[in-house]
């Protein structure tokens, strides 16, 4: 330390002697412990100096740093050539380094897989799905096809449709035609919002039915922030398992993560100009969910028509039974009208 530091606090000294570094930082890094002086470790901000001491900072790695880091994480590719990487995410992979997500992202994963992408902005990642939904992705392998994919995100003109999972029984196809923007009062969310939002439009349409769930496939027409999530929430119909959108809805489904997958992607190739879709089934942790949904389903289905059969023939005892009986009858009576033989003798 210099001599004519005597008197002064520590964390004053220290951002005169590293610049590059904000005083909150040293801060942080005297109560880690990450400084001694004479050999001893201070973590008091405010300790006061003598003048002459022998300062140690131990080395910090910048976190920044391990953004654009190559790693080996795997990650299912689905088509490659020279100009595009379709990619079928895994969920609970976090697609580009962020506050908490440094490391271990997608983008570090594209730069081990294929190194040229270090030299396109980006890893050449043109949009993303969130760290908790699964599904395909188009990656750009050069600034020219990243160029064109962008533009043609921005025209609107790639196809994006995914399978969700929804709570409750929703009976009708539709779109959601409302903007979206930042939670007025929580900054980490997303929703419907009347003033400047962003335009966002969803077509769903109904593909399956279960209990207390339904299962739809939502088309994007533009791709904001958690449009999926944020619209499926405001019509009335949260996506199952959706930790932020969907607050004491669980219609007796446990899914560890929000049921959502991209499902089809479309696109036009940026070298050879033809069109092109690709799709991924969902994954077997959503595929299982449904395989149980349609199980239960059915047993209920089949409980519920047995009641039925047991009520009518209690309530109309042997008419019931005759009235089977004369179904019976008029079905053979039926079947004998549409024989070719009895058509033929009917002519003569």
């Amino acid at each position: 330390m210099p001599l004519d530091a005597g008197g002064r606090r520590l964390d004053q000294v220290l951002a005169e002697l590293l610049p590059q570094y904000s005083r909150n930082r040293l801060q942080t890094w005297i109560r880690e412990g990450r400084v001694s002086l004479n050999g001893r470790p201070v973590q008091e901000p405010k300790h006061k100096l003598l003048g002459g001491e022998f300062l140690n900072l131990e080395e910090v790695q910048d976190e920044k740093l391990a953004a654009e880091t190559p790693e080996d994480i795997p990650f299912p590719v689905v088509y490659e050539d020279e100009a595009i990487l379709i990619i079928n995410k895994p969920a609970g992979l976090v697609v580009h380094p962020g506050s908490g997500n440094w490391s271990g992202t997608l983008l570090n994963a594209l730069l081990h897989h294929t190194p040229q992408l270090a030299q396109v902005p980006r890893a050449g990642i043109v949009h993303r799905l969130d760290k908790d939904t699964s599904g395909l992705m188009v990656v750009a392998k050069t600034l020219e096809a990243q160029t064109d994919l962008v533009r043609q995100l921005q025209a609107r003109t790639v196809k994006r449709e995914y399978r969700a999972l929804l709570v409750g029984y929703l009976n009708r196809n539709g779109t959601v035609d409302a903007p979206i923007g930042r939670h007025p009062t929580q900054r980490t969310k997303m929703a419907v919002v009347q003033h400047n939002g962003r335009e966002a439009r969803t077509h769903y349409t109904v593909l399956e039915h279960f209990e207390r769930c339904t299962l739809v496939q939502c088309r994007l027409e533009t791709g904001r922030t958690h449009q999926i999530r944020v619209h499926m929430a405001a019509l009335g119909f949260p996506l199952v398992g959706d930790a932020v959108y969907n607050k004491g809805k669980t219609a007796g489904v446990r899914f560890p993560r929000q049921a959502l997958h991209a499902y089809r992607l479309g696109l036009i190739h940026p070298l050879t100009r033809e069109p092109m879709q690709w799709d991924a089934p969902v994954p077997d942790d959503m595929a299982a969910l449904l395989k149980t949904l349609r199980s239960e389903w059915d047993e209920i289905k089949t409980l519920r028509r047995q009641r039925q059969e047991e009520a009518w023939a209690e309530e109309w005892g042997d008419d019931w039974e005759d009235e089977e009986e004369v179904e019976v009858l008029e079905a053979e009576g039926a079947e004998l009208l549409e024989d070719e033989d009895f058509d033929d003798e009917a002519d003569e």
